[in-house]
């Protein structure tokens, strides 16, 4: 058990001191970490009792956690407090802090904004009262909306959000911001949430019910947009499940980079199966992460594979880890390990199933694991969690990897819906 003393004695109702250097750490990729974090989590991070964490950013020495809940604890379990939906707390510390503001629906999105705010996106349709729907920014000094920014979707929700120089990116299942059409994936200013007119995906799912972006990632020189979803086409061209665009200027170009091995169907019912991609942070591949309920040792159903970024043409992935038929739904890229969570039993099963079990070579990761980025294979660390429907967050920081999920044990510990493994 790692002890942090100077969590027990900080005022937990006090506001943290903010870092005043405008936004944290990039929305772009994951930050690249020295090693593989311990397996141990820290004891000071504070619990969440119902519900799912779906997003976490870092602004400054905060944590601001989103989701679909309404009551948070300290980490001792003494003190309770009324968060719906949305709350902070000190990296360093796990002190609770007074934002709270009022948010009516679920956060699915959180981007790390300048000066001491977050932008906030999800399925809400009011903030403080006030008809603001799916977007939001919000002042952490005083959980104030800041009205200048008055982004709003048509319908739907917003499910991903990641900021790049004086852009905010945003993607979900919406059809139009501020009554200007952008399906699925918008860019937006950070200042007023105005639509930039010039970018427009253009991305479409002929005979899918509702086109929708599920997640993107942005790569660190801020130069491509990857972004799985149901989606079919983009800009008139075949991108079954994930394209890749140009981001670099004016306007969104679908580059040649593309890959089909997306197009074999999982089980009847999913429009789409691919849940996160994330960035490595040197911007040479990346990984996805896949649900779909169809397993085999030759299907991209309940997988992890990386794929490499250069060239134009048909792309296969690198590697493929398959669990055996349970779904993954977040990953995060440091460099020494791919972290990967769901609800998966195992690793390195592309010969079992969730109904028959391991097959040969499978190793036991239940909930969480960490994959060797040249080979895919699992790497020894395994904490283990317990599975629920999987972790929906990871996300790296300088001191360790913060996961969000909908569970409440992780390493073997109570650790309320969020937690966080140091590096060691």
């Amino acid at each position: 058990m790692r002890r942090r003393l100077l969590a027990a004695v900080l005022p937990l109702l006090l506001l943290p001191q903010l870092v005043l250097l405008g936004v944290g750490s990039p929305a772009v990729a994951d930050i690249a970490q020295p090693a593989v974090v311990s397996a141990d989590p820290v004891d000071y991070t504070p619990h969440v009792l119902d519900g799912t964490v779906w997003t976490v950013a870092v602004v400054g020495d905060i944590v601001v956690v989103g989701g679909a809940f309404t009551k948070v604890t300290d980490s001792t379990g003494k003190l309770t407090f009324n968060r719906r939906n949305i709350f902070a707390y000190g990296l360093r510390t796990g002190a609770i802090t007074a934002f709270a503001p009022e948010v009516d629906g679920a956060v699915y999105a959180l981007a790390a904004g300048p000066t001491n705010t977050v932008y906030v996106g999800g399925v809400f349709k009011t903030v403080n009262r006030v008809a603001q729907r799916g977007l939001a920014r919000l002042s952490l000094l005083n959980s104030a909306r800041i009205v200048s920014f008055t982004a709003r979707i048509n319908w739907g929700d917003v499910r991903a959000m990641a900021i790049s120089g004086s852009r905010l990116y945003v993607g979900g299942t919406f059809s139009a911001i501020n009554g200007k059409t952008r399906v699925g994936l918008a860019r937006l200013s950070i200042a007023n949430g105005g639509v930039d007119l010039g970018f427009d995906p253009k991305l479409s799912a002929p005979g899918i019910d509702r086109t929708r972006v599920e997640h993107f990632d942005i790569s660190p020189d801020g130069t491509k947009l990857i972004a799985v979803g149901a989606l079919l086409r983009a800009n008139g061209l075949d991108r079954t499940q994930i394209v890749m665009y140009d981001v670099s200027g004016a306007s969104a170009v679908v580059t040649g980079w593309y890959t089909n091995v997306y197009k074999q169907p999982c089980m009847a019912g999913f429009d789409t199966y691919l849940r996160q991609v994330k960035f490595s942070p040197d911007g040479q591949y990346f990984v996805v992460v896949a649900t779909g309920r169809a397993a085999s040792p030759s299907s991209m159903c309940d997988s992890a594979a990386r794929f490499d970024v250069a060239g134009d043409g048909a792309h296969d992935p690198t590697w493929v880890q398959r669990t055996g038929g349970d779904s993954l739904y977040a990953v995060a890229v440091t460099g020494p390990a791919v972290y990967v969570g769901g609800h998966q039993r195992y690793l390195d099963n592309p010969n079992g199933t969730d109904s028959s079990g391991p097959g040969p070579g499978a190793v036991s990761r239940p909930g969480i694991g960490a994959l060797d980025p040249a080979t895919g294979r699992a790497l020894p660390w395994n904490p283990t969690r317990s599975r629920g429907v999987g972790v929906r967050v990871f996300v790296a920081v300088p001191s360790g990897l913060i996961v969000g999920s909908d569970t409440t044990m992780l390493g073997r510990e109570y650790h309320g819906r969020i937690g966080m493994f140091p590096l060691a």
